[in-house]
């Protein structure tokens, strides 16, 4: 049961202050959350946005993170067996500037940077998905599923009688 209640162990990675605004990074970011590191990568690697090579950066460090903490800390980590849990593109601060404008006037503008964060985690293994149905199969685990089956709420009673004779 110790092995069930073991935390996710997640590792993760930063880029701050990269010249972009974040929304043109979060097109990047979307097409790799949820997929495995290697297929994350290959998404990555083949992009046509300007930005990929950067998250490819921040992700192969996210890995390399991965590596290292598990060498570190003497923990199983199985590199193959990651995926790509968080991946975010926060607004960072903003650079403003000025354009001339025609008859001396000048207009601000402001130039968006982008801090990108890519987490990685470990996919539960079968045995640990096992062991997780072991522990709901407790009798505690079923009283709580008996009680909330009878939680359910009940439909409302057709009332169309009452209308008719309202007439």
């Amino acid at each position: 049961m110790a092995k069930a209640a073991e935390k996710i162990r997640e590792f993760r990675a930063e880029a701050k202050f990269q010249r972009t605004s974040p929304q043109k990074v979060k097109l990047i970011l979307d097409l790799i959350k949820g997929l495995r590191v290697e297929q994350a990568l290959n998404t990555v690697h083949f992009s046509t946005k300007r930005m990929a090579p950067v998250v490819e950066k921040v992700l192969r460090s996210a890995i390399q993170n991965a590596k290292y903490v598990s060498d570190e800390q003497n923990l199983d980590v199985d590199v193959d067996n990651l995926y790509v849990r968080t991946a975010v593109a926060n607004e960072g601060p903003r650079m403003k500037r000025i354009r001339p404008a025609p008859m001396g006037r000048a207009f601000r503008y402001q130039r968006r940077l982008a801090h990108i964060i890519v987490t990685v985690a470990e996919k539960k293994s079968a045995t640990a998905v096992s062991a997780a149905a072991e522990s709901e199969s407790t009798p505690a685990a079923k009283k709580a599923t008996k009680s909330t089956k009878k939680a359910a709420p009940k439909t409302a009673a057709k009332k169309p009688a009452a209308k008719k004779a309202a007439k």
